[in-house]
């Protein structure tokens, strides 16, 4: 039965709940042989292509860290998480070897001279491409290194005062120095802990409104403020390739930094005060000003103030200059947008947004490139005679793209596809790319044809295309596309006619590697990697992309794995583990579209369900759970009812199949899956157990929208209350395991929200248990914690679902 709340019965806010013990805590566990066999595998590598695709990258990543190493010391201010004896990220992956392969000829070659210790990242080419620049993470900071690729020997340039706080901090410039955003020498001592608080914490509004979405890890008084410009006090460097280093202009709280095409310039984005308690380090003030490269400050393009006050709505924006960049196309020419609205959605206007351009020496005035009717969304630029203008419209769903002609603003755009964003069936794709003299990505054309990849999304499922598409006719012309029974799409195009690229192919049993195809030559395509299948446990389950109808004629789908050699008719009928996210759509015809392949290489990632395949079990995962609200009305004014019939015609369509035993379905999810779960146990029987992992369970604790709900709390509060499985825990029957990262960093899912709807459920006799994970954020990274998580779910589907009585 489904319960809702009308306007008129709701008189109160239910924004908390009594709070209790919630349990002692235990040692971590190991879930049995063959989920850790699994979970063990060994990752696989990355890869990344130099200009021309005559050069592989192969870059082995590192294992799940510790618990002991994800625990170490890290300040969460301003939204960012800065480990401080590195003046770096506290969570970010890295690489522990690095080895090139030629593509032609399949010669692989080992970099020589590595760190001792490797914790590599930030990779990049010199323009050139005669050198690789990356970082290494060392105990005391992050320093800077580089691969003579004529050699291919690694050595170390400066010792570990690179700042990775926030944004970018490295760059070639064309003459091959590099170009660091260094810690500030003279920044001096750690602001240290004061021993009484100076005074009590105020906030203060003036009435203007200013709605704001419910972000992690803000700053909170003044010595966080401190640590906060302590920590972003940086100088920048130019370090040559024999280690000599040299200031250039003056120290500051840097935001980013870009070097022009030519290298003659910079544009440097700084962070002023006043900060603020409310949003993150993103949204504080900040200068924009372009210096030569020599570091003389040319001009200030603008000073942002603190962006606090904005209008609601995905489709709102800020006033003044945004996406400040140098056109890709010229040695030194900025663009950027400016909102015509006031960033307010709601209003009004002809142009939505204009696009302004500025060329050097920068002493004249702006000029206007452009104008949209929707909210601009970036350019592709090619020449001047040639560019890709894109605009987009979140609330409908809208995207469009326009040839411009950069020479001749005044002249009318050429629109060229105009579409659903939601609409995978008829997705033209995106432009290829390719790099000019500047080592820039431009457009990859032909006169008036493009080159686009595609997703080739169909009624069968992801059949990936590359294509030519004509600006003029829109014609579209397919040059290749993936086969069955493979996935395999375009990883870059490798000569001006698309007839030579790379692509990365796998099956469902098939690693994903990487293949030379020539289409012109009609040779057999070559492969150029042999990644090994990391997963020898689980090659021979069975995987099925099944296609079935909601009660109201939707279309939906799944992948359904079911154990080796399983056969419904000799083996019976299975326990199920039902895994989903829930998406909102503006359009049924567009939520019926079959997503994914049956053909796509079976990925087990840390919160994968499949695990539970070598258990025994018949997983239905992807299990499309779509939300639609057409016209001018609203997804989620429909999310019970929806949400409850995709849920029972996933579980009708296992059952007809004859693999799945209605009676033992488990439904599980992350964050937005795992709020999906707990209203399912509140307003169905159709579960045995629930599995809800780092969710929001009380919408009232989000009241200026989440996920993509753009109305606050106080515009639809029947919404938000009936939407909230916090306001129905009475309501659950079903036992339900709740597991949250104690640290997590994701906005609105507070760990609070895990710890008062437990109490919720327990205060109304539901059959629950909650599980916070120590030093974890929103995604779940140490090798203790995930086996730990796996065990704790093993552990509840073997209870309540594979021998529920």
């Amino acid at each position: 039965m489904i319960r809702l709340l009308s306007k008129t019965a709701l008189a109160f806010v239910l924004a908390f709940a009594v709070l209790g013990p919630i349990g002692a805590q235990t040692s971590y566990q190991t879930p049995p042989e063959s989920i850790t066999i699994l979970f063990n595998a060994p990752p696989t590598p990355s890869v990344s292509f130099n200009k021309d695709g005559s050069l592989m990258l192969i870059l082995e990543r590192a294992d799940a860290p510790s618990i002991e190493d994800l625990s170490a010391p890290e300040l969460r201010i301003a939204g960012i998480r800065i480990n401080p004896a590195i003046s770096g990220p506290s969570r970010a992956g890295s690489f522990y070897n690095l080895k090139v392969k030629k593509s032609r000829s399949g010669e692989e070659i080992q970099v020589k001279s590595l760190p001792t210790k490797p914790k590599m990242g930030s990779f990049s080419f010199s323009q050139d491409e005669k050198f690789l620049a990356f970082t290494q993470t060392e105990a005391t900071g992050i320093s800077l290194w580089v691969v003579d690729l004529s050699t291919f020997e690694a050595k170390k340039l400066t010792e570990p005062i690179v700042n990775q706080v926030f944004g970018n901090a490295v760059a070639w410039l064309p003459d091959n120095t590099l170009l660091i955003k260094a810690v500030n020498p003279s920044r001096g001592e750690i602001p240290k802990t004061p021993s009484a608080p100076p005074g009590p914490i105020v906030q203060e509004t003036s009435g203007n409104a200013a709605p704001s979405r419910t972000y992690q890890d803000l700053l909170s008084n003044p010595h966080d403020e401190a640590l906060f410009a302590y920590f972003m006090d940086s100088q920048l460097m130019k370090v040559s390739l024999d280690g000599s280093k040299s200031t250039i202009g003056q120290p500051g709280m840097i935001k980013s930094m870009e070097v022009s095409p030519d290298g003659s310039y910079l544009l440097i984005e700084s962070i002023q005060k006043p900060f603020s308690y409310l949003v993150p380090g993103d949204r504080f003030p900040y200068q924009i000003e372009i210096w030569k490269s020599s570091g003389e400050n040319v001009k200030t393009l603008a000073e942002i103030p603190l962006d606090e006050v904005r209008p609601t709505g995905f489709d709102a924006t800020v006033t003044g200059p945004r996406n400040v960049n140098w056109r890709a196309d010229h040695p030194a020419t900025l663009y950027w947008a400016e909102a015509m609205d006031g960033g307010n959605p709601r209003t009004e206007v002809a142009e939505r947004d204009v696009v302004f351009t500025w060329a050097a020496p920068f002493s004249g005035e702006k000029q206007k490139l452009a104008a949209t009717s929707l909210r601009y969304a970036g350019i592709q630029w090619s020449d001047d005679t040639f560019a890709l203008l894109n605009e987009r419209w979140f609330a409908k769903r809208i995207e469009k793209r326009s040839v411009i002609n950069p020479s001749n603003p005044a002249a009318a755009h050429r629109v060229i596809i105009e579409r659903s964003s939601d609409d995978l069936y008829n997705d033209p794709g995106d432009p290829v790319l390719t790099e000019n003299e500047f080592g820039r990505s431009v457009l990859m054309r032909k006169g008036d044809l493009l080159y686009m990849r595609s997703e080739g999304g169909s009624p069968d499922g992801s059949m990936p295309f590359l294509s030519t598409f004509d600006t003029k006719t829109k014609a579209q012309k397919i040059l290749w596309r993936s086969q069955a029974p493979y996935y395999e799409r375009v990883a870059k195009v490798l000569n001006a006619d698309a007839t030579e690229f790379v692509t990365l192919k796998e099956s469902t049993d098939l690693q994903p590697n990487y293949w030379l195809v020539n289409t012109r030559k009609r040779i057999a395509p070559l492969q150029l990697t042999n990644f090994a299948h990391p997963y020898e446990s689980i090659k021979g389950i069975n995987k099925e992309l099944v296609t079935y109808q909601r009660k109201d004629g939707l279309n939906l789908s799944a992948v359904v794995y079911t154990p080796e050699g399983y056969d419904p008719a000799k083996d019976g009928r299975l326990p199920v583990l039902m895994w989903a996210y829930p998406r909102e759509y503006k359009s049924a015809t567009d939520a019926a579209q079959v997503r994914g392949s049956k053909y796509t290489f079976t990925r087990i990632s840390w919160g994968s369900p499949i695990y539970w395949v070598t258990r025994g079990y018949a997983i239905m995962d992807q299990t499309e759970m779509p939300i639609v609200g057409e016209g001018d009305k609203e997804p989620n004014d429909f999310f019970i009812e929806q949400l409850v019939a995709n849920a029972e015609a996933a579980i009708d369509h296992i059952e007809a199949m004859g693999v799945g035993d209605r009676n033992r379905v488990a439904v599980g999810g992350h964050s937005y899956g795992a709020f999906m779960t707990a209203n399912l146990l509140s307003h169905t029987n159709l579960f045995a157990a629930g599995i809800a992992r780092s969710g929001a369970y009380n919408r009232t604790l989000t009241p200026f929208g989440f996920q993509y709900e753009q109305r606050t709390y106080w515009e639809a509060p029947e919404v938000y209350f009936n939407m909230s499985p916090f306001s129905f825990a009475d309501q659950v029957k079903s036992p339900i395991l709740l597991i949250h990262g104690e640290a997590d960093n994701n906005s609105g899912t507070f760990p609070i929200q895990s710890e008062r709807y437990y109490n919720a459920l327990k205060g109304h006799g539901a059959t629950a248990r909650l599980v916070f994970l120590p030093s974890e954020s929103h995604g779940y990274a140490a090798q203790e914690s995930i086996l730990h998580t796996l065990w704790e779910m093993d552990s509840w589907l073997e209870k309540y679902v594979k021998n529920r009585k």
